[in-house]
């Protein structure tokens, strides 16, 4: 009798125990709701500083005119010149052009164009291309010619020879043709740069700026220990399809800016007065 008196008095106390804590549990959550709330470990913190992914702030650094200073000084003190300012690299270049149709014969005199005098010669079985400076200052230079026999030239061995800088009172010689075919001067372009613009573009390869992969292929320029990457965008590759962008806007970019860290914007056009534009040129800046 009393060990069933004793079960009935735990099961009550069980059951009044379930209930006093059910009161507790009601109360704390009322009082969290009406009277206040729990408190929670202070926030931290926003991040300060340069944000975005590796490239995207190497991008950013390279914009800033402080670090394209620094890289005309560091550059120019690898290539043993003196180093412009950035407001000297900002000038117009001295650009020249002649686009009449010359003949180039074997035996003639020499074309004057542009600033380069330029004849041809043969040399064993082919004939040649001979292009001399005569300015004073070295020319970034672009020189086409146009064959009436195009198979006769196509096939010609390539020659050694710098397709991107033709130095002060210097020349540089192209192979042309296999066979002396009737052959024209169609364009000449030339654009006078400084010593580090010569040294920046002498690194450059030829297919950044455009030209003819039977120019390009003889090609010998400055080898460094970081060399220039030779990609083009999709976008700056079709402009120069169209003719939207010239020889003469790849030129004078690069000849502003080192081609292992500032690739050609598409927006971008030959500066034509001083000052005209901010440097470094990238992407949506002007």
């Amino acid at each position: 009798m009393v060990r069933m008196y004793d079960e009935v008095m735990s099961d009550q106390q069980f059951r009044m125990g379930v209930s006093a804590g059910a009161i507790v549990l009601v109360a704390v959550i009322t009082s969290l709701r009406f009277c206040g709330q729990m408190s929670l470990p202070p926030k931290p913190p926003e991040p300060t500083g340069a944000t975005g992914t590796s490239r995207q702030l190497l991008t950013k650094s390279a914009a800033s005119p402080q670090v394209y200073q620094r890289f005309l000084e560091d550059d120019a003190t690898t290539a043993g010149v003196r180093a412009p300012t950035t407001e000297q690299m900002s000038r117009k270049l001295a650009y020249r052009v002649d686009e009449a149709r010359h003949p180039l014969e074997l035996g003639k005199p020499p074309i004057e164009a542009a600033g380069l005098r330029i004849h041809v010669e043969r040399a064993g079985d082919q004939v040649t291309l001979v292009m001399q400076n005569t300015v004073d200052s070295d020319v970034a230079y672009h020189v086409v010619t146009n064959a009436a026999a195009a198979y006769a030239c196509n096939g010609a061995r390539p020659l050694p020879f710098n397709a991107m800088i033709l130095h002060k009172g210097g020349q540089e010689t192209r192979a042309e043709c296999v066979a002396d075919v009737p052959l024209f001067l169609t364009k000449v372009e030339t654009v006078e740069v400084g010593p580090l613009s010569s040294w920046y573009l002498a690194q450059l390869p030829p297919r950044l700026v455009g030209l003819e992969e039977s120019v390009a292929r003889g090609h010998r320029g400055l080898s460094t220990k970081e060399p220039c990457g030779a990609s083009v965008s999709q976008v700056v590759q079709s402009g120069i399809e169209k003719g939207d962008i010239g020889w003469r806007d790849l030129v004078d970019f690069y000849a502003r800016h080192r081609c292992q860290t500032y690739q050609f914007p598409s927006s971008y056009r030959a500066i034509t007065s001083d000052g005209q534009r901010s440097l470094p040129a990238v992407d949506g800046a002007m």
